[in-house]
């Protein structure tokens, strides 16, 4: 999906001036726009030396557009448990990613190939459901996992289940991204 890109900058002013705000750290205030009270779904990512560093987000459109991108980018960089709490000596180094979903929109599918050959690399973000058992990948992470398959199998470890899992509660969403990115900073 094409970026609008007048709203990236405010985006991600907002997202780092929200971790400055959490972690205590001066900041410059950040641009307003009228689009931040759109209620929209955002997913913040933070890297540090090109590695994860955070990701969290919503699926959902459920608050207005900037407050969803300040609460994703405070929770990336405190509450991501697979890291520690960001802290303040990392800020200056880390890279703020902003990713705007559209609505997800689910598959209508007979079986596992027929839900694989639906899917878009580099295109679609994916969500994978099975009952309660839920998992997402942004569209980015194609980039990683390429092949169809192998990229549905990952989804399916990350919702904590078998690489060859299938059954008849299966549903598949897909949705696609607006993205922002800051320009890489030097690692200190």
């Amino acid at each position: 999906m094409p970026a609008t890109d007048a709203l990236g900058p405010v985006l991600l002013a907002h997202a780092r001036a929200a971790i400055a705000d959490a972690l205590g750290l001066p900041h410059a205030p950040a641009p307003e726009d009228p689009r931040l009270s759109e209620r929209r779904a955002s997913f913040v990512t933070l890297t540090r030396a090109g590695e994860l560093r955070g990701c969290i987000g919503s699926l959902s459109a459920h608050r207005p557009l900037g407050e969803d991108v300040r609460a994703n980018a405070v929770a990336a960089a405190l509450k991501d448990s697979r890291f520690p709490p960001l802290d303040a000596r990392e800020f200056d180094a880390v890279r703020v990613e902003v990713s705007v979903l559209t609505a997800p929109e689910f598959l209508e599918f007979r079986d596992e190939a027929d839900a694989l050959s639906q899917l878009v690399p580099g295109r679609d973000g994916v969500i994978f459901f099975n009952g309660c058992q839920k998992a997402t990948f942004l569209p980015q992470v194609w980039a990683q996992l390429p092949e169809p398959r192998a990229f549905l199998a990952a989804l399916k470890q990350k919702a904590r289940l078998p690489v060859d899992f299938w059954g008849p509660n299966v549903m598949i969403a897909r949705y696609e991204v607006e993205k922002w990115k800051e320009s890489e900073v030097p690692t200190p």
